[in-house]
């Protein structure tokens, strides 16, 4: 992996192997990236995706291998308790033109993956919603 950093974004380059919420949180945490938004592209291996059941309050995932190209990769970063929370979804291609997505637990880079973290100025905490079962922004 390899970043800069421009102003209030982050431009990264995330490389063949590297896991892309492991590298983005390294990024985060050597910026101290406490409320940013995150979008990204490149080409994933294997990535695991979800889906939240609201009445049963439970993910549901499915992982998917192959060749496959992120068609959208968007989210965001904030805080939990004091530690960096990340919540991000992503839908990805394979040969066939048929995507895949859902909240992502992780995805593993075949070819490359170029990031941007817009850095908000601020902090944005969460709180678990017992009501909704999720952990919610929290002002």
């Amino acid at each position: 992996m390899e970043y800069r950093r421009f102003g209030n974004t982050v431009v990264a380059r995330i490389d063949k192997g590297e896991e892309i919420i492991e590298e983005m949180l390294t990024i985060c945490k050597k910026e101290n990236i406490k409320l940013a938004n995150v979008n990204a592209l490149g080409a994933v291996e294997e990535f695991q995706v979800g889906l939240f059941n609201i009445k049963e309050k439970k993910f549901y995932s499915n992982v998917y291998k192959g060749e496959f190209e992120i068609v959208s990769f968007t989210g965001s970063i904030t805080t939990k308790d004091g530690e960096l929370y990340s919540h991000i979804h992503m839908s990805a291609g394979d040969q066939e033109n048929k995507v895949y997505g859902g909240h992502l637990s992780y995805a593993k880079v075949s070819a490359t993956c170029e990031m941007f973290i817009n850095v908000i100025e601020g902090k944005g905490d969460r709180k678990f919603d017992g009501e909704v079962g999720l952990n919610l922004f929290e002002f």
